[in-house]
Order: C-alpha cells, then structure tokens, then sequence
C-alpha cells in the first residue's frame, strides 16, 4: 500500500516543474477548457495521449476504452463526442489506434476473456468482414498490424456515421476526423491517410438527412 504514495510525491514533482517553467499556468488552466482536438484512443498504458503529441492539459480533450472503439450503443462516447463537438467546439477528431494492441489480438481469437466479450463482439464482426485478405499475410504479427490499422478506420467511419458528426457538419462547423496508428516499438505516428470534413465522403446509407439509393 505505501508505494500508492509516490504517486503524490510525482504529482507535487510535476505542479512544481509547471509552476516553474509558467508560473500562472494552473490559474489560467482554471479559467476555461478550449482544446481543438478531441483524442479517441486505446486504454493501454502505454499510449498516453498527450505526451504523444507533445500537448499539455486544456489542450487535448481526451476519451480512452479497449482498443479505441466507437460503438453506437456506448453512450459514454456518444457523451464525449457531442460535448467536444457541440460545447468545445474541437477542429480535429482524432481516432489512435496502436500497433500490438491487446484488444485487437483478443477479438482474432477464440478465447473468452470475460465481460470484454461482450465489448469485442465488434471487432470480431470487423475481424470476420476482413478476414479473407489477413490471411494472405503469412506473418502473424504483421496480420495484427493490419488488423490495427483495420480497426482504425472502421472506428473513423462510425464516428463519420453518428448524427452529431453530421450535424455540426450540416451546421457549416469546421471539423475533421482522421485516422491515426501509433507504435509503441518507436513512439512514432502514422497517417493512415483517412479524413473525412464533409459528408459526402461516406456511404450514402449512412447519411443522415439523405434518401438511401
């Protein structure tokens, strides 16, 4: 149990190398939230959001689950989305996978790990939708790679496909969601290349106020 307190001893550590550097930082931190991106990312310990990106607290609005999935029956998403989105005003939408993530390994196999069953019943549809073409790639790490970066995108598109995307879309509000993966082996960022401001770059189908073809 006492090792719990170092933790306290980093935090006064940390304030006080703040305070150093900005002596009015917390105060002005106080005032007001303002952050232009909103990070969804994976729950591993490993990827910290904002020491990704070299931003400090205000700066990045962040939501973490297993394997940074955006589920359209997870209403705590949903929340973080539309209060980004409608209240912070955020510019940039950014979905973060990472390479080796746990999660993604999990829904590839048949193993039951629990209640997260349940949770990865979605990536299991996604790992199923695409699972022809990963067995091409002979190397099983290379395979979950792939199936990482597969994740991204799908998650790119469900938060394309939410009515609070589109509606702030509607409304003229400048905003993008982009499709990032990271890796843990170099700490670098990849473009996955998939961004999307406007809803003519999704299905139709999915289009909110538009007539399915």
């Amino acid at each position: 149990m006492p090792n719990i307190n170092k933790l306290f001893e980093y935090n006064k550590s940390w304030t006080e190398a703040i305070n150093t550097e900005d002596p009015g930082f917390f105060k002005k931190l106080s005032a007001q939230q303002a952050p232009e991106y909103l990070w969804i990312g994976c729950a591993d310990s490993r990827v910290p959001a904002n020491e990704i990106v070299g931003l400090l607290p205000g700066e990045l609005f962040v939501h973490r689950n297993v394997a940074n999935a955006v589920i359209h029956t997870d209403l705590n998403c949903l929340s973080v989305i539309q209060y980004a989105v409608d209240v912070l005003k955020v510019k940039h939408i950014i979905v973060c996978g990472h390479y080796g993530c746990g999660g993604v390994q999990a829904a590839m196999q048949n193993q039951s790990f629990g209640i997260v069953d349940y949770w990865l019943r979605h990536l299991k549809d996604l790992y199923q939708k695409h699972q022809a073409a990963l067995k091409l790639i002979a190397n099983d790490e290379k395979r979950w790679d792939r199936m990482c970066e597969l994740n991204v995108v799908e998650q790119v598109y469900n938060v394309c496909h939410t009515n609070i995307i589109q509606g702030a879309w509607e409304r003229g509000q400048e905003l993008s969601v982009h499709g990032w993966i990271y890796s843990i082996k170099d700490g670098l960022l990849r473009d996955l290349k998939v961004d999307f401001d406007n809803k003519e770059d999704i299905s139709k189908l999915y289009r909110m106020s538009d007539s399915a073809e």
